[in-house]
């Protein structure tokens, strides 16, 4: 295994250094200035008609200060913008306006098919950036992962959590579930996603039968895996230099979501000039364009990151060389066989074997069986010659299951065998909590 003498999580202090080089450019002045704007509309809104509960709510919401994490700021963003873009579908316009009889009325409506297509584009950013970011964070953790069926394991785990997800999220939105409420389960998936990588720094939770196949991953990476996302760990540097830029414009689009909102409401009574209607329009082009200005840079930003140390740097990261691994002498003319009893199905049975190796190369068969009750064999794995192997696979049926190494063909050659074999328990998620009682 590659020495990591001298490594350690990478700090606060690091990120600070690189993120030196990535100065963002501020936003523009229109974006505090329409954000001004935008709440003295929503007064005015609110003097014509007081709010209702639901609208004060919402009013309340765009007075608060933004969350302070940035992949929350990001979540709020994403969803004023699908509410912004439910608003602008033609079909929730007031009647005044998708059969404009005014020439007002009609500039009106063609200016709002303009704003829809700019937050369209918004959006669609919003959401690559999201896809591409927890895509490239699990791609380099798994970098670092042993190339074996441990790997295999974290990831078929992470793609049967994805799967149930999504069915949640299709679920909720299928009985009538709000935007609203679409996105408060999506956040508390993030969390989930969260605590499951913490759990895989500490080989916890999910991944507790995955432990003692953890060695041969570097104990820096585990601990930076389970330190990222702490208070004070090395994302609240991320928070303070590109947090406030986020923020400001996390109100923006709150801001222009709740006139909308208030707006669709009034629109019988409240007659919108001119001016507001470009106002409006402006806010939205600057919000749109400043948002997108911010997610491309923030991508080149964690597309470029040491969060990781590279592979080049740490080289090598898995080594044979551990206390796992056996040896056993196979003689001539003899097998050597390995039983396991399953417990139960969709277990994982995984082996990793080599010779060793001499001035001849040599090889040895190797076939896994399947046992039942009544002693009948069923090939699981055909047999086949092998200089090394390793592989895994699920298991249909609990049982007793044998792997045979085959050297009965050789009548002069023993052949020293190493190897590494077990049979690991399903990989389940925790029921989740009972919610409590009110």
């Amino acid at each position: 295994m590659a020495s990591t003498e001298g490594l350690m999580p990478i700090t606060r202090a690091f990120l600070a250094s690189y993120y030196d080089k990535y100065p963002f450019s501020p936003l523009s002045d229109d974006v505090s200035r329409l954000s001004s704007d935008m709440a003295s509309l929503i007064k005015l809104l609110t003097v014509q008609s007081p709010p209702s509960q639901g609208e004060t709510s919402l009013i309340d919401e765009a007075n608060r200060q933004p969350p302070h994490k940035i992949d929350e700021n990001m979540w709020k963003n994403r969803e004023q913008m699908e509410e912004i873009l439910f608003l602008l579908s033609p079909s929730r316009w007031p009647v005044q306006l998708r059969e404009p009889s005014t020439s007002e009325d009609a500039e009106f409506a063609s200016i709002l098919r303009t704003l829809k297509d700019s937050f369209d584009n918004a959006f669609t950013a919003m959401i690559s950036f999201q896809t591409k970011n927890s895509e490239r964070i699990f791609s380099t953790v798994m970098t670092y992962m042993p190339q074996d069926f441990r790997g295999t394991l974290i990831r078929q785990q992470k793609e049967r959590s994805e799967r149930n997800k999504q069915a949640e999220v299709d679920a909720l939105v299928s009985s009538g579930g709000s935007i609203r409420d679409t996105y408060a389960l999506l956040w508390k998936q993030q969390m989930e996603r969260r605590r499951q990588l913490a759990q895989l720094g500490s080989a916890t939770g999910v991944y507790k039968t995955l432990v003692k196949y953890l060695v041969g991953v570097p104990q820096v990476l585990l601990d930076f895996i389970r330190q990222i996302n702490d208070d004070d760990g090395p994302m609240e540097e991320q928070r303070e230099r590109y947090g406030p830029p986020l923020y400001s414009l996390t109100k923006m689009v709150i801001a222009i979501r709740v006139f909308l909102t208030l707006l669709w409401e009034r629109y019988d009574t409240f007659k919108l000039s001119k001016d507001q209607m470009n106002l409006l329009s402006e806010a939205a082009i600057v919000y749109t364009s400043e948002f997108e200005r911010f997610v491309t840079f923030i991508s080149d930003v964690f597309a470029n990151s040491p969060f990781f140390i590279s592979a080049d740097t740490a080289g090598i990261l898995w080594s044979r060389d551990n206390e796992e691994y056996k040896e056993i002498i196979v003689q001539a003319g003899r097998t050597y066989e390995i039983s396991l009893m399953v417990e139960s199905e969709n277990s994982y049975i995984a082996w990793d074997f080599s010779l060793m190796q001499g001035k001849i190369s040599m090889d040895i068969g190797f076939s896994v069986e399947y046992i039942n009750a009544s002693g009948e064999k069923t090939l699981i794995l055909p047999y086949r010659r092998y200089e090394a192997d390793q592989g895994n696979f699920s298991t249909l049926m609990a049982g007793n299951y044998k792997l045979v190494w085959d050297n009965s063909y050789s009548t002069f050659f023993k052949k020293t065998l190493r190897y590494k074999v077990d049979c690991i328990a399903p990989v389940v998620e925790p029921d989740p909590e009972p919610e409590p009682l009110n």
